[in-house]
């Protein structure tokens, strides 16, 4: 298969048709997270509450999967821009082994310190139970999680993108319908409860995988898994790493910060926690639509910037900040507008409402400005610029924002913490320009 359109079709209609399918895959990604969160918030508040305690493990996993996959992604796209079949190869071959074994430990890891974890945030041994009942079955899927992005980002960076996004929607279209059917027993399900909801997404995050190795074995692509290129090649792992652990952390990096936010909320109120926890999931769903361009975005930038096609990686990075700049102003709007009846959605409780209403529309003023993190983020990862990346997103998860929510916490009591999330937005976009230009240097 021809790869050249990369560097041949013109800009926008080329990061259109790479971001495109990733944002309808993302947008229904985010409405899985979104029923999933309704159906268990349905199970009772202290279901949600677990859920909430949960979501910053869950979220390292993730993290870990998705950021070595970038890693994995981008060296693809640069080898292949370059010429240079044979080095794409192998970083895809090491790369999928990689992360396999990456998932292997994360899942006996994580299940282990769940208990103790969860004890770190609350005494109520119902919100334990749950929330240990959920990890255990869901960390099962860490390796399949591992893989699925694996396939993910190689298909990604041989600009397949209409294949991930079928494997995408597939998987969360499945979760979606398994939601009810395991957590209340519908028809001749059993009644699982949040093990329930735990057990659909895994079997959700399965499909895709079985989908990719289809496709993966049916249709050529320009990249291909090799056993010969499974010899040890220190450089290329070190590529592979210096690229991924910068990329993991810059993706786990929110968990710390949920972490640090939920031990300063839970001393005020458990509602606190429930609304960080409902903001974080309506912040997925807002956020992925330009994420989804963002990920159209790296492999066309890693591509011609291997290539060397200065101009157009130029023209990729300010077509980008403005195509993301447009959804960030229309999340902006929405939260504005619609800031109790969002938070309605996950809580029927009147102190989370009125505690949610308020912090939302605050957080959102810094929505807009976040656009030039996140497209810098990205333009850097996808350039294979790892480290300049991972300090932008240090600044705007724990450099700035921490110290912040700190202060701001006990100038103004729990409420003060909400505002400390716009104006790390503004800190760190400034940081973020400084960083870009003065690591990419384009002739």
């Amino acid at each position: 298969m021809n790869d050249t359109f990369m560097k041949e079709k013109p800009v926008f209609p080329l990061l259109t048709s790479m971001a495109l399918p990733m944002v309808v895959s993302m947008l229904v990604n985010a409405l899985y997270n979104i029923v999933d969160s309704l159906f268990v918030a349905r199970i009772s508040e202290e279901a949600m509450t677990a859920l909430s305690l949960v979501y910053p493990v869950q979220n390292l996993i993730n993290a870990i999967a998705i950021g070595f996959s970038i890693g994995i992604s981008s060296l693809i796209s640069l080898h292949l821009g370059a010429g240079n079949k044979e080095k794409a190869d192998t970083a895809a071959t090491h790369g999928m082994a990689l992360s396999l074994i990456h998932g292997v430990i994360i899942s006996v890891v994580c299940t282990a310190i769940m208990p103790r974890f969860l004890r770190n945030f609350t005494d109520d041994e119902s919100v334990i139970t749950m929330g240990v009942t959920y990890a255990r079955v869901a960390f099962l899927f860490a390796v399949v999680i591992m893989a699925a992005m694996s396939f993910e980002k190689i298909f990604q960076a041989v600009g397949r993108m209409k294949i991930t996004m079928i494997g995408l929607t597939a998987g969360s279209v499945c979760n979606i319908i398994l939601d009810p059917l395991l957590i209340f027993g519908i028809g001749p399900f059993p009644e699982m409860g949040i093990a329930g909801a735990a057990l659909a997404t895994g079997i959700g995050q399965l499909i895709p995988v079985v989908f990719y190795l289809i496709v993966y074995n049916v249709s050529p692509l320009p990249v291909h898994l090799r056993r010969r290129c499974l010899r040890p090649d220190a450089k290329m792992g070190l590529q592979l790493y210096s690229i991924g652990i910068p990329a993991i952390l810059n993706l786990a990096l929110p968990s710390v910060l949920i972490t640090f936010l939920n031990s300063l909320l839970a001393v005020y109120s458990q509602s606190y926690v429930v609304v960080l926890g409902i903001y974080y999931k309506l912040q997925t769903f807002l956020y992925l639509p330009a994420n989804g361009i963002v990920q159209g975005l790296r492999p066309i930038i890693g591509y011609n910037y291997g290539a060397g096609e200065y101009g157009r990686v130029k023209k990729i990075y300010r077509t980008a900040m403005a195509m993301c700049a447009a959804i960030m102003a229309l999340g902006t709007v929405l939260c504005l507008a619609l800031s109790g009846q969002l938070i309605g959605l996950f809580s029927t409780n009147a102190e989370t409402i009125a505690i949610g209403t308020p912090a939302l529309r605050i957080i959102c003023a810094g929505f807009l400005v976040s656009t030039i993190s996140v497209v810098v983020s990205g333009s850097l990862e996808g350039l294979g610029m790892g480290v300049q990346s991972l300090v932008i997103s240090l600044c705007r998860y724990i450099v700035v924002i921490m110290p912040l929510a700190w202060v701001f916490c006990r100038l103004f009591g729990a409420g003060g913490i909400w505002n400390a999330f716009w104006v790390t937005e503004f800190v760190t976009a400034g940081i973020a320009l400084g960083v870009y230009h003065k690591s990419v240097k384009l002739k």
